[in-house]
């Protein structure tokens, strides 16, 4: 009689190694926050380039429509883009410190309350952990674990609670630097046509060129925005063209419903 074999047994699975980050990664990661924060000063570009073309546009196509006179739209131009360049700019910086300001109070209360009421702080970490899909035991878990942190554990509850950082930047020269530069980059296109050329050819001249650089706005949106390189063009260059439109129609129809 043949001996029975027995069943083979089962392949342990492979055992897992930790593979732990090296310099350059562990680099890559600590740098990721501030990667998209750079990114984030697409919206002083975008924000200050749009106004810097619709703004004078319309006042430069309504001066033209209205007054005919290439000397008028190169003066209302000029002082309208480094009006406007100095708005934005100031503007931004201000906006940008007292929402940073805003921020740093709200933070302070909530930094107050963790040194105050560290376990009901924690129970509300349940909660914001188990609001995103934590299990209830992993979320009190990992809750607990924390609090063990003091200071982690507090960054973790101002930004998961109030959805801000610790220690918001209040002095943002750059953003209003980026906003008014952009602005008064921007404000050349429309006028820079008056310089050159006479009236009758000027006004058509600055709505292409003032066209045309909405479009590379456009497309500059949706290459980081990673949307659609045409959706984004598109929309941008309609938003243009009717504020382009409504002002030459202001330009002249305004003065002849005024009766100058």
């Amino acid at each position: 009689m043949e001996a029975t074999q027995p069943p083979p047994l089962p392949t342990p699975p492979p055992q897992k190694t930790q593979q732990r980050l090296t310099g350059t990664e562990r680099e890559a990661v600590l740098g990721e926050k501030a990667r998209v924060a750079r990114l984030g000063r697409i919206r002083q570009f975008v924000f200050g380039s749009l106004d810097g073309l619709l703004v004078p546009l319309g006042v430069v196509s309504g001066v033209a429509g209205g007054t005919g006179s290439v000397k008028a739209v190169i003066v209302a131009g000029l002082a309208e883009a480094f009006a406007g360049a100095l708005s934005m700019g100031v503007g931004e910086f201000l906006a940008g410190r007292a929402e940073a300001q805003v921020q740093l109070a709200e933070v302070a209360v909530e930094l107050a309350q963790v040194r105050e009421r560290p376990e009901y702080e924690v129970e509300e970490l349940v909660v914001l952990l188990e609001h995103d899909g934590v299990n209830s035991e992993d979320a009190r878990m990992i809750a607990e674990r924390l609090a063990r942190s003091p200071e982690a554990f507090a960054k973790t509850m101002v930004e998961k609670e109030l959805g801000l950082e610790v220690a918001p930047e209040t002095v943002r020269i750059s953003e209003g630097v980026i906003m008014g530069a952009s602005y008064m980059v921007a404000s050349i296109v429309p006028l820079i046509a008056y310089f050159f050329l006479p009236i009758e050819t000027a006004f058509p001249t600055s709505l292409v060129l003032t066209v045309i650089t909405l479009a590379v706005i456009g497309l500059v949106r949706g290459n980081l925005a990673k949307i659609s390189l045409l959706k984004s063009a598109l929309e941008v260059v309609v938003v243009g063209a009717v504020s382009g439109l409504g002002g030459y129609l202001l330009g002249v129809w305004l003065p002849k419903l005024l009766g100058f």
